[in-house]
């Protein structure tokens, strides 16, 4: 145990120092010291609405994350914000919910979600886009739930989760393709609904959170598993069982020498 706190914590990232958690909370980042416990607002220019999606650069020196739909960058210090997603007007609705960023630090994948038949979210697509702004690029193209990329830490794949090859709704699975788009492979092959396969620093194992079957996208304030598997595929092992959910392990939460990943736990409060 860590920090426990009233604060609805999400989402912890592990600075490549070792010694600061970053997490989101009250629609802002934080930081939270593992030495102390501290847990310090970090200034990000008055933008609101930030989100459980953010990820540090390989160089530890810049957050970049999601808010009311867009994608920001900061210094891990905090500071000047700078907005890297486009601006797609209100008669093209588009929102970016950023995962994952390559090993080079210049490229950001997230999910891009467009209305479709009345929907709002009703189609979500990962897409790319540089780390500096630029044009975006669909990976996938369709109707099918793709959610929560992520680069390996060799740039050979993005692992993410999808129901690509559901025969039911919500029965999202961990796949990886390369970063391209092409060759997608499915990793797991369970009855349970897997979401936000995250690689552990030398690549070769992955950590993802498992909901029970039946479960329709990630929810809150339920129980889950999470689990550990190799990265090309394999048996998955449980690790840690919990109740949470949204918010518990969105991103990427390795150590940086592997040994250990941080997550978020939602144990309901003692009447």
């Amino acid at each position: 145990m860590i920090l426990e706190s009233e604060l609805l914590l999400e989402a912890p990232n592990w600075t490549p120092d070792r010694g600061t958690l970053i997490v989101n909370a009250e629609g802002g980042l934080y930081q939270l010291s593992l030495e102390s416990g501290r847990l310090e607002a970090l200034d990000i220019s008055g933008v609101a609405d930030v989100n459980n999606d953010h990820v540090l650069s390989p160089d530890g020196e810049s957050i970049f994350f999601s808010a009311a739909g867009h994608l920001y960058g900061v210094s891990v210090h905090g500071g000047e914000v700078r907005k890297v997603s486009n601006d797609h007007g209100d008669e093209h609705p588009y929102s970016y919910w950023l995962h994952g960023i390559s090993p080079d630090g210049e490229t950001l994948v997230y999910v891009a979600v467009e209305p479709y038949n009345g929907d709002a979210r009703g189609r979500r697509n990962l897409a790319i886009i540089s780390s500096v702004g630029g044009l975006d690029a669909y990976l996938t193209d369709g109707l099918i739930g793709f959610d929560g990329p992520e680069y390996s830490p060799d740039g050979h794949w993005i692992y993410y989760n999808s129901e690509e090859a559901a025969a039911r709704p919500g029965h999202s699975q961990i796949f990886r393709m390369r970063p391209d788009g092409s060759d997608h492979q499915q990793l797991t092959f369970d009855d349970r609904v897997n979401w936000f396969p995250h690689l552990n620093p030398a690549g070769d194992m992955l950590a993802y959170i498992s909901y029970e079957p039946g479960s329709l996208g990630h929810p809150a304030d339920v129980d889950v598993v999470l689990k550990l598997m190799p990265a090309s595929g394999g048996r998955p092992h449980d690790a840690v069982r919990l109740f949470g959910g949204q918010g518990t392990m969105n991103v990427n939460s390795w150590s940086p020498d592997g040994s250990q990943f941080a997550f978020v736990a939602y144990p309901a409060k003692s009447q």
